[in-house]
């Protein structure tokens, strides 16, 4: 059964997997690489590294859109492989409606006063604090 909802998952995924589809190509021609590990495009490097240091609120080590995963470098995957892979599986169980209700979540928690990346509901799920 598990086999057979595979093709669901990586569409019902897609539409936030296209959001890191231009990244991949700006990767490669920057000298980045890419890798499949788990059923999650890994791309790092060039691009990928310069947009995760520069192009977001904080800087990030790796950032998941849907089934692809960016990187700093082949070591911060390395470190943040398990954790980014919760949220592969978060993006497979909201689909599209993840963007909305990541943000709505980082807002809750910096309303409540809490930081809105640590407090996050969907960080806190992929570092292991709400099991």
């Amino acid at each position: 059964m598990r086999l057979l909802m595979l093709p669901f998952r990586y569409l019902w995924a897609l539409p936030v997997t296209l959001l890191g589809v231009p990244v991949v190509p700006l990767t490669l021609v920057t000298g980045g690489r890419v890798r499949v590990e788990r059923g999650a495009l890994e791309v790092y490097g060039g691009f990928a590294r310069f947009f995760l240091l520069r192009c977001l609120a904080i800087k990030a080590s790796a950032m998941c859109l849907g089934h692809i995963i960016l990187g700093q470098d082949r070591e911060c995957l390395d470190h943040s492989r398990d954790h980014e892979h919760v949220h592969v599986r978060q993006c497979e169980r909201w689909g599209a409606f993840i963007v909305p209700a990541y943000l709505l979540s980082s807002f809750l928690a910096w309303r409540r006063g809490g930081h809105f990346y640590f407090d996050n509901r969907f960080e806190r799920e992929a570092y292991g604090l709400d099991r």
